[in-house]
């Protein structure tokens, strides 16, 4: 009987789905995020957008809306920048010229998240993230696997602090 009122007590403080969210939270609103950023990718927009909206809509309840939605999701894509992290040694660069050997690849994404049936769980709020890769990457070997796995982390992030709530 002990165990019984045991496993009751702890269900109530702990979802087994794994979401923080109220049960009233029913229905979710995921504007299009649009590229603010000095260098722009035309497709990187879009595509967070969609990929955002698929995680909340596969790994939750909440039934994607246009009216009146319990959670609204927007923001925008404020940095997206390819930089140099390490240089070639002299004896490896190219007619005495020093090259990039690695770079880095960062992007930064402004959120705000509105909770309509908990407004204490709001916020406004930038994630970002970055990865290192050879300098031998074309531009569309960057755009298939290092902006993907940019946008991968970033929109765990985002769901995590929203659904997790850890």
């Amino acid at each position: 009987m002990a165990y019984g009122l045991w496993l009751v007590a702890l269900s109530s403080c702990y979802s087994f789905t794994g979401s923080s969210l109220s049960p009233e939270t029913k229905t979710i609103q995921i504007n299009p995020f649009i590229n603010n950023s000095p260098l722009n990718n035309p497709t990187l927009a879009q595509q967070f957008t969609i990929d955002l909206q698929n995680r909340f809509l596969q790994r939750t309840t909440l039934k994607g809306t246009k009216e009146n939605p319990s959670i609204l999701l927007e923001g925008e894509i404020t940095g997206y920048t390819i930089s140099p992290t390490t240089v070639t040694s002299p004896t490896e660069s190219v007619g005495g010229v020093l090259q990039s050997a690695q770079n880095k690849l960062t992007i930064s994404v402004k959120v705000h998240y509105e909770n309509r049936v908990e407004p204490e769980k709001s916020f406004d709020r930038t994630f970002t993230d970055e990865v290192v890769f050879s300098n031998t990457l074309s531009t569309i070997d960057i755009e298939n696997t290092q902006v993907r796995l940019v946008n991968e982390r970033i929109i765990n992030k985002i769901f995590n602090d929203i659904v997790a709530n850890w």
